[in-house]
């Protein structure tokens, strides 16, 4: 399970009643009319975009024939959608899809990340956070870099809350080797990687791409494919870049997507040679 995100619910909400509007073979029009919903408002609904409120939800349980069970869940949905995700505070300072992407990341029961020749930002230290920050971002304020990090760090919370997100984290050997921020730094951070390894072996998985590998399908890029527990929500991938991250929800390139990760996961160490030679790296390094 996943903690409560106004972003899932939202698109989770959407997602029922807009499958329940097709079985009933309903145009937006036709179904908006009568409960007093203009078919823009209610394609923004089924989209994600916008909640309903209470009155109108309770019209269109009753249009859409929803049964009971059904119909609570979906008052839990709408409740949840009025929540403040902990990404509001900065809306300011990322973009709406950057902040949707977070809002998918908390309400997300499971992520397979690759990050290629940077520690994913799950597992990042504060210091080699920074040091990413400041370093890929040369032209931000010290300000803007503080709440960027502190962003970082308030993500990280569902690796350790009780209801714990599944991460599996694959790189390349090259993120044990770039020296982000320095030697001392990397150590900490690597030090960090087999820390969080062995303290949560049933959430977390930490792959290493070695450098001895011939190839992979994700070289070269980075991503994180998002899965959720409600059945009626399908995968994601977030694909981060420095111009232009985006997230993808097209069913035909999420699953291109999959296959790339699991050719990747196949052509990584396993979770043990992964630490061994995280340990081996930190000894080299030191």
């Amino acid at each position: 399970m996943a903690p409560p995100s106004p972003v899932v619910a939202r698109w989770d909400l959407g997602r029922r009643l807009h499958e329940q509007r097709d079985l009933l073979g309903l145009t937006g029009a036709a179904a908006g009319k009568p409960v007093g919903l203009s078919a823009t408002f209610l394609s923004d609904v089924e989209n994600g975009k916008k909640n309903l409120p209470e009155d109108k939800l309770d019209s269109l349980i009753t249009a859409y024939e929803f049964d009971a069970d059904a119909a609570a869940e979906l008052r839990k949905l709408r409740e949840e959608c009025g929540q403040r995700g902990w990404w509001s505070k900065f809306n300011t300072l990322f973009s709406a899809d950057v902040l949707r992407f977070y809002g998918c990341e908390h309400g997300a029961e499971a992520i397979h990340t690759f990050t290629g020749s940077l520690v994913s930002g799950l597992l990042q230290t504060r210091d080699y956070a920074r040091a990413v920050i400041e370093t890929g971002s040369p032209w931000i304020r010290l300000a803007e870099a503080d709440l960027r990090v502190e962003a970082r760090m308030i993500r990280q919370r569902r690796l350790t809350d009780d209801e714990p997100l599944h991460l599996t984290a694959v790189m390349s050997e090259a993120a044990l080797r770039q020296q982000i921020g320095g030697p001392a730094v990397l150590v900490a951070q690597l030090r960090h990687l087999v820390t969080m390894a062995e303290e949560h072996p049933d959430t977390l998985e930490v792959r290493v791409v070695p450098f001895s590998s011939p190839g992979y399908p994700a070289i070269g890029g980075s991503y994180h494919l998002l899965t959720f527990a409600s059945p009626t929500l399908p995968p994601l991938v977030w694909l981060e870049n420095i111009a232009s991250p985006e997230l993808v929800d097209d069913t035909i390139k999420v699953k291109e997507w999959g296959i790339a990760h699991t050719g990747t996961v196949d052509a990584a160490l396993n979770q043990q040679d992964t630490l061994d030679l995280i340990k081996q790296t930190v000894k080299e390094i030191s």
